[in-house]
């Protein structure tokens, strides 16, 4: 008989079982980041449109995504710089998950209750089947939970991955917690873009409707609903099951600390940190920052294109017609995401085998190249589809309504570019996580730097994509093909700049080569 722990024996059985056990923990600790982005996938896909359904023209609509970003990068590194010295008994990243699911439930509720709000405040009484007009104290409120939300998500989903990084990084690695990350956002895009494309909200609870509220906005209403239990489930699963150790005082300098961890102080010491970052983590930054400024326009506008382009819709149209066209669209672009979603969860699987296999330089190379021929082709597609965006032709296309053809493609280009996103959600974090790492950097200003240069993409594409579409009038063409032209560039420099981080050879080489990178 083979001895105890010998191959075969009781022991060995009891080791899978335990790194089984282990395994699966980790999976389920991340769940909050599905309930976040389930309602993350509600933002991206339905708050475009409604913003124009309250009266804001298409080529304003980008401005509201500017004040999320702004308020997020000065909120989001004072965030992972206080994590990461946090000294709270339940762990150094969860007081922080709480707050910002709280907020997160607090901001859904005002964007689901903004129309109903709005009517109460002083917005017109005409019932909502008949007024096409603004409704000002409306979009107020909207805007205002908007901002919330936009800020708090990343926030919220950059505490989530500084735990996973600390969770992951002694046993399983950099790249499998960013992986599992990476599944629990598809988890939560697919449910979330599931309802959007099939939630009947206002036929399954009448009651949600109102003078104020019609059938889209109470199926938005409903859909941020479910949003705010899940958030609360998710939240207390992970709560339970995240295995923080606490950090005693000794551990972020002891009293020291404890007499200058003032507001002031507290951004001294954090831009010194980021002051002190290596060159090479500023590179991966810069790069993060490229990619998501690329991926920005796809994920802002993503169903508008398909109401307006391929469904010839207006979100303001005073005819019936229109409008229902457009929601048609932007319900046809949700199933467009879910194929997105499905995709991305596939693809995120593989991504830890592939980056050991082919570096992660070369895999986020691809993804990017993926990106710059799905954005060509969306703009393609969107300029036949409009005859070339010729204004005397739109009432006879809103007629027509979508060529089969053309939309099918439309679904296949948004079900592809999950590849990439798969891409997008975990190797950049993976990369840099892995270098903070071997500096002995912390996690959460890691992270929360980021957040940062993630924000600054996403206020670029707030302030410009406007302008561009004014100056265009062609949809959203210009916007896509900017993104497009970015990514193509990205891929380039990703190639030239970032050292491979394959079983850790080239994370050895990112360090040794610090100085010859600042030269």
């Amino acid at each position: 008989m083979a001895p105890p722990g010998e191959s075969g024996g009781p022991s060995n059985g009891g080791a899978r079982r335990e790194n089984l056990t282990a395994a699966l923990r980790l999976f389920l600790v991340c769940m909050v980041s599905g309930g976040i982005q389930y309602i993350s996938a509600l933002e991206m896909s339905l708050l475009s449109p409604y913003s124009q359904n309250l009266g804001i023209p298409h080529k304003y609509a980008s401005m509201i995504w500017i004040g999320g970003p702004i308020a997020g990068f000065l909120v989001n590194p004072i965030v992972g710089y206080y994590s990461d010295r946090c000294t709270m008994r339940i762990g150094r990243r969860r007081p922080f998950i709480i707050l910002e699911c709280l907020i997160i439930c607090i901001s859904g509720m005002l964007i689901g209750f903004s129309a109903d709000i709005g009517q109460y405040l002083g917005d017109t009484k005409e019932n909502c089947s008949t007024y096409t007009g603004p409704r000002w104290a409306a979009t107020a409120v909207y805007v205002v939970g908007f901002l919330l939300l936009d800020c708090v998500i990343h926030t919220a989903q950059a505490s989530v991955r500084a735990m996973m990084s600390d969770l992951s990084a002694a046993n399983h690695g950099p790249s499998v917690g960013q992986a599992i990350f990476s599944v629990w956002m598809a988890i939560g895009s697919i449910l979330g873009y599931a309802v959007v494309a099939y939630g009947t909200w206002h036929q399954w609870f009448p009651s949600l409707k109102s003078s104020a509220c019609c059938n889209a906005c109470a199926d938005l209403k409903g859909a941020f609903l479910t949003a705010v239990v899940l958030i609360v489930i998710s939240t207390v699963v992970t709560m339970l099951l995240a295995d923080e150790q606490s950090l005693d005082n000794e551990g972020v300098g002891g009293a020291a600390f404890a007499q200058t961890c003032g507001g002031l102080n507290a951004f001294i010491d954090l831009f010194a940190s980021l002051k002190n970052m290596s060159p090479a983590m500023f590179r991966v930054l810069a790069l993060t920052a490229f990619t998501w400024l690329s991926w920005f326009p796809f994920l802002q506008y993503n169903t508008d294109w398909m109401g307006r382009e391929i469904y010839h819709g207006n979100p303001n149209g005073v005819a019936d017609m229109a409008a229902d066209k457009y929601n048609a669209g932007v319900r046809e672009g949700a199933i467009g995401l879910l194929l997105c979603s499905a995709s991305l969860g596939a693809t995120s699987f593989l991504i830890p085998k592939l980056c050991r296999k082919l570096t992660s330089k070369v895999i986020w190379s691809i993804s990017l190249f993926s990106v710059f021929l799905i954005m060509a082709g969306m703009v393609a597609v969107g300029v036949v589809s409009t005859k070339g965006y010729d204004p005397s032709l739109s009432t006879s296309l809103t007629v027509a309504g979508p060529d089969n053809s053309l939309n099918a493609l439309a679904l296949t280009m948004f079900a592809l570019i999950g590849i990439p996103q798969a891409v997008l959600y975990s190797v950049p974090w993976a990369v840099a996580a892995e270098l903070a790492a071997g500096e002995g950097g912390g996690q959460g200003v890691t992270v929360g730097a980021i957040t940062n240069v993630i924000s600054l993409a996403q206020l670029l594409v707030g302030l410009t994509a406007g302008p561009i579409d004014g100056a265009f009038n062609r949809g959203n063409a210009p916007a896509f093909g900017t993104g497009g032209v970015i990514a193509f560039i990205c891929a380039i420099l990703v190639v030239l700049a970032l050292p491979d981080t394959k079983d850790g050879r080239g994370l050895k080489r990112l360090l040794l080569s610090r100085e010859d990178w600042s030269n």
